[in-house]
């Protein structure tokens, strides 16, 4: 995921590397330090000693365990940074035998129950209860921890950071045409509240039939958007480009007037920390038209860098969307707000600074804890 590697290949303190299962769009993340877990060969009488004599768990009997604990040896760690929580559930086994501290990030996803895993939550309340620091996207997804059990003494803020001179901020005066542009950039899936854009954007088009939607990103959910967009008869005036660059991205983020994300929470629990490509939105000064939801009140301020209402309130989004695109100097006074919010609150040289900050804290505290030097 960009933000991840935008934090990974901005350390500048510590040198890592990275531990991956297989390696994706190497020409998008250029980074050398990569060690390739590959599957283990099955050894079928040690397999299963260590299952059925020992009762250790899949990731020891699997080889997983041997094959994590000899990249960290050969390279020399002295901790480890797990993305996900789900993984760190995953690696509970390890991190409970490993002898150096381990920092779990949680970003939105990895907090919700899951079903189809039984006794899950109650290895994520262990998890939360070994590690001797969590890191979380935002304040809502802190909350969260701690209701899970997590110590809040043990809790960072690890906020996403944006390359603010890859998104530089642009005026944008009301168009001659009234063809103004509207801007959603998400994963398809439920949370995002696609299906919200859209019917807003239905009936935005009553009151202003040239303004155009464009709809970026890929996801399992894009053939069912299409189809919507379609059967609300919007084919011609929504654009979905699909998977784009970060300059791609930028290029419709300074041709657009308003970005909206009506973001919302799932049946499953499923929820936002802070979307990225809001963030990387409001850097060009573009306001913010989105919901009361996850950590997106922790980075638009409500009236000044955007609009909130509540989730599913598609009503309340038509009508904060109609305030903008009525008010041309409320708008480029709040989007000028929204570049200065982020520089001020996300840039990221300061976050990629706060994070090895946390690191040295927790292997400062780790000597002082274990008596090691």
């Amino acid at each position: 995921m960009l933000h991840i590697y935008r934090q990974v290949s901005g350390l500048r303190k510590f040198d890592t590397f990275v531990i991956a299962k297989e390696r994706r769009s190497e020409d998008r993340f250029p980074f050398d330090a990569v060690e390739i877990h590959s599957k283990v060969r099955s050894n079928f009488i040690r397999r299963f000693w260590l299952k059925y004599i020992k009762k250790e768990p899949a990731i020891v009997y699997r080889g997983e365990y041997r094959v994590l604990e000899r990249a960290l040896q050969k390279r020399k760690a002295d901790m480890m940074h797990v993305y996900f929580g789900h993984t760190g559930v995953h690696l509970l086994p390890f991190i409970k035998r490993w002898d150096r501290p381990v920092v779990v990030s949680f970003h939105g996803m990895d907090v919700q129950p899951r079903e189809d895993q039984p006794g899950y939550v109650d290895r994520l309340r262990d998890l939360l209860r070994t590690l001797p620091m969590v890191m979380a996207r935002s304040e809502s997804l802190k909350q969260r921890l701690i209701e899970l059990g997590c110590d809040e003494s043990k809790i960072r803020l690890n906020r996403t950071g944006i390359p603010m001179e890859g998104f530089p901020v642009i005026e944008r005066p009301a168009p001659q045409d009234g063809q103004w542009r509207l801007i959603q950039a998400c994963r398809m899936v439920e949370k995002k509240g696609l299906d919200d854009t859209l019917n807003v954007f239905a009936e935005l088009l009553k009151s202003y039939p040239n303004a155009r939607l464009t709809l970026a990103g890929d996801g399992p959910l894009m053939e069912e958007t299409q189809k919507l967009a379609e059967e609300l008869g919007l084919t011609g005036q929504v654009d979905f480009p699909g998977f784009l660059s970060s300059e791609e991205l930028r290029d419709l983020y300074h041709q657009s007037h308003i970005f909206i994300h009506p973001s919302r929470i799932t049946a499953d629990q499923n929820q936002e920390g802070i979307p990225n490509a809001m963030l990387e939105a409001m850097a060009t000064a573009l306001p913010v038209v989105a919901t009361l939801h996850g950590g997106i009140p922790e980075a638009v301020k409500q009236g000044e860098t955007g609009l909130l209402v509540e989730e599913r309130d598609r009503e309340g989004l038509l009508e904060q969307v109609k305030c903008l695109l009525e008010d041309n100097d409320y708008r480029q006074r709040m989007g000028r707000a929204a570049g200065e919010s982020m520089r001020a609150d996300f840039e990221q040289s300061a976050q990629v600074a706060r994070l090895e900050g946390y690191y040295q804290e927790l292997l400062d505290r780790w000597k002082v804890d274990h008596g090691s030097e």
